[in-house]
């Protein structure tokens, strides 16, 4: 017995490729007194990713180009910027999401010293992140071969701000970290929420005394920009308010 199979219809295999305009803003302290902005024409498909435009910027039409980037892959938050005015991951940015039929805009992230073109001084957020403690702090180790038990609904608790990756997004996107240097920012509120909330810890109290300050979660005003811009999607805006009702509450 014969089967007769018809020959499958050819498939356009080809994807149309497009003439991207990215606007760039470029700063060199060496040379420049204020930054300007830079055109580039730089031809993308739809699957590619902003990152991908400035490795091709980088790579084959100006090596001066600075920026940061790691894993390229969502994970490290080393590439966060601000693309067409939102804060947002090169590396999670795909072409086909924005509007090519005008300029893409690509500037540093606000908020924290520019160092060159996409580069900023990390270094103050850093420094609010180690301020509220985010580690584990136990009074008591666990018996010998023993771990620190927790239900589900202990860890569900806390669950949301473990994804942080310390990219920045959320707290230079914050409008009152931007005129207020001493601000702790989203993020590392986020952190403190994370062991603030965590069964296991010993010392959330300290946290909340921490944040229990003029810079602390008071300086929020619930503008959700922070929520808006985290690439992980954590409720940003939601986590502070759980951490200015526990101050309220005198505890977890």
């Amino acid at each position: 017995m014969s089967i007769a199979v018809a020959d499958a219809p050819e498939q356009e295999s080809a994807i149309q490729s497009y003439l991207v305009t990215f606007m760039v803003r470029r700063f060199n302290p060496e040379v420049d007194t204020e930054p300007k902005w830079v055109d580039y024409d730089v031809e993308m498909y739809p699957t590619d990713r902003v990152l991908d435009a400035l490795h091709s910027i980088k790579w084959d039409m100006d090596g001066s180009l600075a920026f940061r980037r790691s894993c390229a892959h969502g994970i490290c938050g080393s590439d966060a910027m601000r693309i067409n005015g939102r804060n947002r991951l090169a590396c999670k940015t795909l072409i086909k999401d924005l509007d090519i039929s005008k300029p893409v805009y690509v500037e540093a992230i606000k908020g924290l010293p520019l160092e060159k073109d996409l580069i900023v001084d990390m270094e103050p957020f850093f420094a609010a992140y180690r301020e509220v403690q985010p580690f584990l702090q136990a009074k008591s180790a666990p018996a010998e071969g023993q771990e620190r038990h927790q239900t589900i609904d202990d860890r569900e608790r806390f669950d949301d701000t473990t994804k942080c990756i310390l990219c920045a997004a959320c707290t230079s996107s914050c409008p009152v970290f931007w005129t207020d240097g001493q601000y702790f920012g989203p993020a590392a509120i986020v952190n403190a929420h994370r062991f603030i909330f965590d069964s296991r810890d010993d010392e959330s109290q300290v946290r909340l005394d921490i944040l229990n300050d003029q810079e602390g979660v008071w300086r929020c005003r619930t503008t959700f920009n922070c929520t808006e811009a985290c690439p992980r999607g954590i409720e940003v805006t939601k986590a502070i308010a759980e951490v200015k009702e526990a101050v309220l509450k005198g505890g977890r």
